[in-house]
C-alpha cells in the first residue's frame, strides 16, 4: 500500500499524533488492507483574494480534506463563505480563527492581501501548520524572506499557489522544457493582461487592496509581472540584472500602475514579464514562449507549439491534468502526505527568487537604474 495512507507518529508539521492514527471522526476506514486515510482539517485565513472562491471548490472536491473554519474582517465575505460551508465555524479575523482553532487544524489556506501573507505564515508556522498562500508570494522580498524563514525554522511546508500551474498546456510546456527539448533556455517571455480588476468585475474587497501599493506591492506590475517572474525563476534561476518600466498609462483614477514590463538578465539568457490592466482584447500569439539553443516552444490558444532546429513546427495537444496535479490544494496535500518536494513554480524557493526580482524591478523602475543582484 501507499505509505501516504499509513498513520504516522509524526503529524503534519511535526506535531505528535496518536500512534494508532487520528480519531475515527477525521479518518476514513479503507476495507482493503485496513488502512486509515487522514482527513486534513483546513482553516481559511482571510477571504479577500478573489481566487479563494475557486480554491474552496478545489478543497471541497478532495476526499481527504475538510474546511472547518474561516476568519475574515468583512461580513459580506463571511456570509458568502457560510453559504458554501454552513457547518464551518466563522471568526471576525484570521488571527482569531488561528488562536481558537489552531490546535485542531492541519493546514492553513491563506487568501489575504499580499502584505499580510508573512504574518499569517509566521502565526501558522509557530503552531506547526503548513500553509498554502495565493500568488504572488508576498508584497515585498523582505516579507517573502520572513515567510521562508518561518517555514524553515518550524519545519513546515510552504506552498505558493500559481493558477498557471494547473493549466494543461502550461504543464506540457514546462515538462518539455525541463526534458531538454529546446536545449539550453535562452529567452522566456510571458504576458499577463486584462482590462483591470474593477473593469472585469472583481469583488470590491479584492479591488480595494489590489489598487493599494502597500497591500499589493504595486499595481498591475505586482499582480501580473509576478507570473512571468516565476516562470523565469523556474527555468533560469536567479537573475544577475533587473530592470523595469511601469506607469499609469490609461486609468483615470488613482492606482500604483496599470501597465509594466520587467526585464531580467542571466549569465546566458534573458527573461521578460509583461503586465497590463488596460488590455480589453486577447493576447495574441504564443504565451508563454521560450527560445532555446535547440528550438522554440510556446502555448498558442491552449495548445503547445514546438519547433526544433531543422524541423517543422509541431502542434501538441496537452493531455488533461491528472492527480495529484489538478489543483493547488490537491498537490499540496499530496506533498504533505508523501513528504515529496514541492516542484515547479509553486516551490517556495522558486517563488522567493521571483519575489526578489519583482522588488528589484520596482527599485529599477522608480530610480531609472538597473539593479545588480
Amino acid at each position: 500500500g501507499s505509505p501516504s495512507l499509513i498513520p504516522m507518529r509524526e503529524g503534519v508539521g511535526g506535531r505528535e499524533e496518536n500512534a494508532a492514527g487520528a480519531t475515527p471522526s477525521n479518518t476514513l476506514q479503507q476495507r482493503n488492507g485496513n488502512m486509515l486515510m487522514k482527513t486534513y482539517k483546513v482553516g481559511i485565513a482571510s477571504l479577500v483574494h478573489d481566487h479563494i472562491w475557486g480554491e474552496l471548490n478545489h478543497w471541497k472536491s478532495l476526499p481527504n480534506a475538510e474546511i472547518v473554519a474561516a476568519g475574515d474582517v468583512n461580513t459580506p465575505l463571511r456570509e458568502r463563505f457560510a453559504k458554501m460551508f454552513p457547518d464551518a465555524r466563522l471568526y471576525p479575523s484570521w488571527r482569531e480563527m488561528l488562536n481558537v482553532e489552531g490546535d485542531g487544524l492541519d493546514v492553513v489556506q491563506c487568501a489575504s492581501e499580499n502584505n499580510v501573507h508573512a504574518d499569517i505564515v509566521e502565526a501558522s508556522a509557530e503552531r506547526g501548520l503548513p500553509v498554502i498562500v495565493e500568488k504572488p508570494m508576498a508584497a515585498t522580498f523582505a516579507q517573502a524572506k520572513r515567510m521562508m524563514d518561518a517555514a524553515k525554522r518550524h519545519n513546515v511546508a510552504l506552498f505558493v499557489n500559481w493558477p498557471s500551474a494547473w493549466n494543461p498546456a502550461f504543464q506540457e510546456w514546462e515538462r518539455r522544457i525541463a526534458a531538454g527539448e529546446i536545449g539550453d533556455v535562452r529567452f522566456v517571455r510571458y504576458r499577463s493582461a486584462h482590462n483591470g480588476p474593477r473593469e472585469i468585475g472583481c469583488d470590491p474587497h479584492f479591488v480595494e487592496w489590489l489598487y493599494d501599493a502597500e497591500k499589493n506591492g504595486a499595481g498591475a506590475y505586482m499582480d501580473y509581472c509576478c507570473y512571468g517572474a516565476v516562470m523565469c525563476a523556474r527555468f533560469l534561476g536567479r537573475a544577475s540584472r533587473v530592470t523595469a518600466l511601469r506607469g499609469v498609462l490609461a486609468k483615470e483614477y488613482p492606482l500604483p500602475d496599470d501597465a509594466a514590463v520587467l526585464t531580467l538578465q542571466y549569465p546566458h539568457a534573458l527573461g521578460v514579464a509583461e503586465a497590463s490592466w488596460i488590455q480589453p482584447s486577447w493576447t495574441l500569439g504564443p504565451n508563454p514562449i521560450a527560445f532555446g539553443s535547440g528550438g522554440t516552444i510556446g502555448v498558442v490558444n491552449g495548445t503547445v507549439v514546438l519547433q526544433k532546429v531543422g524541423a517543422e513546427a509541431e502542434t501538441i495537444t496537452a493531455p488533461p491534468t491528472v492527480s495529484p496535479r489538478r489543483s493547488g490544494p490537491e498537490y499540496f496535500l499530496h506533498c504533505i502526505e508523501t513528504g515529496a518536494e514541492i516542484e515547479g513554480i509553486c516551490n517556495a524557493e522558486t517563488s522567493l527568487i521571483a519575489q526578489e526580482t519583482l522588488t528589484a524591478g520596482i527599485v529599477a523602475s522608480d530610480t531609472g537604474v538597473t539593479q545588480v543582484l
